[in-house]
């Protein structure tokens, strides 16, 4: 059953409509474009996930209009509710009934490795902006999905391998019991262990039920870990960061890793609790000309909100699927998800959110990852000023080696 927020969104496309002429009954309907941006709306990542991706995509869809006024889209939005089940019932709705030629966004790995099954057995599109898991470009990957943003691979690696150079030797996970959990897990385990640092133990919760981590706490304290790993996201990780402060963990020497968080996850925590941890990100609002003169442009759109790199996703996704749509033609478009993404791969990628890129065989989208330092509450000079660049890996090595994966496309 679809979820009762499920409702149609219609950007402004329709360019010059109460100037135009009557088009004859007997002419050919112009072919609509139809998006839907599938992602928690009312759940614990609506804050940092739903509406303002969804502003995002519009924004895309905007300046699309700009460009190609002939290209019409509409934008349709769904809650999947962080349940499987749900998105793949949305996701089939909208494909047969609804008109709907890509799903942009997915925040959650469970939901997107389902969604991308179901754009696959019709021939549609699934842009994961969202979804981190790197099975959706490993041993799930499919020929109609294509991952923007960022992975579980790029996000352990960038993070795990820079705590330990930094004397982080010894490691313990809190992990969400579910998909994304495990992987980030498993991944970052490997490059502690690759760069000479011990894994001492891991303790698992269920989502999205807890909200106590005292035991958990307990638990990362007598293990005699130098480095608390959250492999956790949303308000998970912004409760075991302040329930860490409580416990008094930093002042016995532990340091907390972020495996996934977001400028808004900082912003929620407040920089006095959150100042000095180091996590990983594709997109910073203030990292360059260009992704400030992105923020501009979108804040009229956000109700006073900032931008994470999930966001910065479904912007930039959507923008380059319409680029490939308009070269391709829109009949063409709607008529094949696997000839879209061909021509998506084809075309290199270029946006004021990550610069110039390209998308492999594989359909992971390439582009550099940056290591941060969250600034102490002194440093801070404005609203979301919260990011010290500490590291940048080139796009060549921020993902998973394409030959590691084992995605039966390539």
């Amino acid at each position: 059953m679809v979820p009762s927020t499920t409702r149609r969104a219609i950007v402004a496309v329709m360019a010059g409509l109460s100037t135009s002429p009557v088009v004859p009954s007997s002419a050919q309907a112009p072919t609509v474009i139809r998006l839907g941006v599938l992602s928690d709306f009312s759940g614990p990542y609506r804050d940092w996930s739903g509406p303002t991706t969804l502003a995002c995509v519009q924004q895309a869809v905007e300046e699309m209009r700009v460009l190609r006024p002939e290209l019409r889209v509409e934008v349709l939005q769904a809650d999947h509710q962080n349940k499987p089940d749900v998105g793949v019932n949305t996701a089939r709705e909208w494909f047969d009934r609804r008109g709907v030629d890509a799903i942009v966004d997915v925040n959650n790995s469970a939901v997107g490795l389902a969604v991308s099954s179901v754009a696959r057995e019709k021939n549609k599109v699934f842009l994961a902006s969202g979804a981190s898991t790197a099975a959706l470009t490993g041993a799930q990957c499919s020929p109609n999905t294509v991952h923007w943003t960022y992975d579980t691979y790029m996000l352990a690696k960038s993070t795990s391998q820079a705590m330990v150079r930094n004397g982080g030797d010894s490691w313990f996970f809190i992990t969400a019991d579910y998909a994304f959990g495990h992987q980030i897990e498993r991944d970052a385990t490997q490059f502690v262990r690759q760069a000479g640092g011990r894994v001492l133990g891991a303790v698992r919760y269920p989502f999205p039920q807890t909200t106590d981590f005292s035991s958990q706490m307990l638990q990362a304290q007598a293990s005699g870990a130098k480095v608390l790993a959250l492999a956790n996201a949303g308000n998970d990780t912004v409760n075991c960061v302040k329930q860490a402060q409580e416990f008094g963990l930093g002042r016995r020497g532990i340091r907390v890793a972020l495996m996934l968080a977001y400028l808004t996850d900082i912003h929620t925590m407040g920089l006095q609790t959150a100042q000095s941890l180091v996590l990983a990100e594709s997109f910073y609002w203030d990292l360059n000309d260009r992704t400030r003169a992105f923020m501009d442009r979108v804040r009229g759109r956000l109700a006073g909100n900032s931008l994470n790199q999930m966001n910065a996703g479904g912007y930039a996704a959507t923008l380059h699927y319409l680029k490939a749509v308009a070269d391709m033609d829109a009949v063409r478009a709607k008529a094949s998800g696997l000839e879209t993404v061909l021509r998506m791969k084809a075309m290199p990628t270029d946006d004021d959110c990550f610069g110039p890129g390209s998308i492999r065989a594989d359909g992971r989208k390439l582009h550099p990852a940056y290591l941060f330092e969250v600034k102490k509450p002194e440093e801070s000079k404005a609203p979301f000023d919260y990011y010290k660049l500490v590291g940048t890996t080139p796009a060549e090595e921020a993902f998973r080696p394409m030959a590691e994966g084992g995605c039966p496309l390539v």
